[in-house]
């Protein structure tokens, strides 16, 4: 059972750390927006900014309400905030979307996996912890081919929005595997 545990936390984690992807997201947002790439890092910035502002408080969220739930909400907010960054038609919606909504959803995904799985292997607690933070890693390495591909082809709104909708099947599914 714990085993299911570290595989899904890993998994999920592939997904909130592909938000390290930027920047293959950074020059088609400034074509399709008209904004500097000063202006769309920025969208970047403020969810890297943000986020752990929800992993400092995500230890208390996921002990109120168990990381399951913590989990499978922050779902909708960092697969919701890449998804609605697709329809971006300004920085400042960019800004709310992938910076502000993405990196509160990553925050509190990334605190529960990491403290509901390291509960389940105390005596493997360095191993565990190592395997889901390089789950966070790999993200920034598997989505970038991926994402280069749909953009395109369907252009980046589009795959934001792709990408979004995917981010909450996978992270909403596997946020089940979630024990406590």
């Amino acid at each position: 059972k714990r085993w299911l545990v570290l595989i899904a936390s890993v998994i999920i984690n592939l997904c909130i750390g592909s938000g390290y992807a930027w920047s293959v997201f950074a020059k088609p947002v400034t074509e399709v927006l008209g904004i500097s790439a000063a202006a769309a890092a920025l969208a970047f910035t403020i969810s890297n900014g943000i986020g752990p502002v929800t992993m400092i408080t995500g230890g208390s969220i996921q002990d109120k309400f168990g990381p399951k739930w913590v989990i499978f909400c922050g779902a909708f907010m960092y697969g919701g905030g890449v998804l609605l960054a697709g329809f971006s038609n300004s920085a400042t919606w960019l800004y709310l979307t992938y910076g502000v909504t993405m990196g509160l959803g990553m925050g509190l995904i990334y605190s529960c996996t990491i403290a509901n799985t390291v509960k389940w292997f105390p005596d493997k607690r360095g191993l565990v912890s190592g395997l889901a933070t390089a789950g966070y890693g790999t993200g920034s390495i598997i989505v970038p081919p991926i994402a280069n591909a749909m953009i395109a082809n369907m252009g980046i709104l589009n795959t934001f929005k792709t990408l979004g909708i995917v981010y909450i099947i996978i992270i909403a599914v596997f946020s089940f595997f979630i024990q406590t």
